[in-house]
This record gives structure tokens, C-alpha cells and sequence, in this order.
């Protein structure tokens, strides 16, 4: 129950997060919906193909299609509200890669899966869901740049198998987690941390 609570609560927050960008793109009200659509299941549609759990999870159980319906209708009224918040966009889709990373992390060891393996697949659902959005709003996939985003998942999964290995009950295992995930991209942001670049300028 607390796990479908958790993949709920990110695919509210990433729905949402895809209703901002595409209102920034100004994109006519079918589009909205699409590009919340595609932000809150891409990744997890891609992970789900990956370990061959077909149909896809939001296939098989509407109340994902529903709830992102609900996130994008609310997010559409309450814009102006939603707008209000600093760098709004940033926040939703901070708790919706802290969120999915646990989430997919769960879905790696629910079919026994190496524990490398459920990191990626964690990285995979958080982030690909944002990669989908990016390209279609045609901006460059922010896991492409050098923010630390992928890399916050990455130590948010890490952090995962290394409190499974203490006495602490699951559902705070699966708290921490997503929190290290969310503030390790806060602090990023706030004190301008960023991966090496490749290039000279």
C-alpha cells in the first residue's frame, strides 16, 4: 500500500511538471495532456518494457490514466496559483525523480534483479520520463547537461541498498531514499554543483 502510495505521489508530481512545460511552449490543450501523459509514464513504460512486464503497468491499471487526467486538469486551473511557486517546475520534478527512483528500484527486486541493476533501472524510471517531455518540447533533456540529476538518483539508489543492511523498517527505507534523491538536486542547484565539463570554452 505505502509503495503504491509513493508511485502515485510521482506520477501526480511529474504530471504536472510536463503540464508547466508545456504551458510555458504554449501548447494548445491536447498537447498538455500529452506531454503530462508521456512525463509521468515514459520512464516507467520504458522500464517495464526492459524486464518484459507487459502490458505496461498504466495499462493494466487506470487509475495511473485517472490520476494524471485529475494532476493535469488541476495543474491547468490552478496554473496562475501553481505559477506562484519559485521555480515551480524545478520543485515538481525534483520530487518526481526522488519519488520514481525508489519506485523502480522496488520494481528491479520485486523480479530479483542485481542490485546494479535496480540503481539503473531506478535512474531509468526517474529520468526518462523527463527525456520524452524535453525532446518533444524541444528542449535539450536536462540529464543531458551537466546538472546533477541522474547522478542524484544514482546515490539516492545506492543509499537504498545500504540502509536495507541496517534495521530500519522498509517504509523509511523507501522515505530516505527518495529524500537523498530530492536533496542532493536542491543542493546541486543551490550552490551551482555540476558535473566536469568535457569541453573547453
Amino acid at each position: 500500500m505505502f509503495f503504491q502510495v509513493i508511485d502515485i505521489l510521482g506520477t501526480i508530481a511529474f504530471a504536472i511538471s510536463g503540464v508547466l512545460v508545456a504551458q510555458e511552449k504554449r501548447m494548445d490543450p491536447f498537447g498538455v495532456l500529452i506531454i503530462a501523459f508521456v512525463t509521468a509514464v515514459g520512464g516507467g513504460t520504458l522500464r517495464d518494457v526492459l524486464i518484459g512486464q507487459t502490458p505496461v503497468s498504466w495499462m493494466t491499471n487506470m487509475t495511473y490514466v485517472y490520476v494524471i487526467f485529475t494532476s493535469t486538469i488541476f495543474a491547468i486551473i490552478f496554473r496562475k496559483q501553481i505559477n506562484y511557486l519559485r521555480k515551480s517546475l524545478f520543485l515538481f520534478d525534483t520530487i518526481g525523480i526522488g519519488l520514481y527512483t525508489v519506485v523502480g528500484i522496488e520494481k528491479g527486486l520485486s523480479i530479483g534483479l542485481h542490485p546494479i541493476i535496480c540503481v539503473s533501472l531506478g535512474t531509468m524510471t526517474a529520468c526518462f520520463g523527463g527525456v520524452i517531455r524535453d525532446i518533444l518540447s524541444n528542449e535539450i533533456p536536462v540529464i543531458f547537461r551537466q546538472e546533477i540529476y541522474a547522478t542524484a538518483c544514482i546515490l539516492g539508489g545506492v543509499t537504498y541498498f545500504l540502509l536495507q543492511e541496517l534495521p530500519i523498517v522498509e517504509n523509511f527505507v523507501f522515505i530516505i531514499s527518495g529524500l537523498v534523491v530530492i536533496v542532493i538536486r536542491l543542493l546541486a542547484v543551490r550552490f551551482k554543483i555540476s558535473l566536469p565539463s568535457i569541453y573547453k570554452d
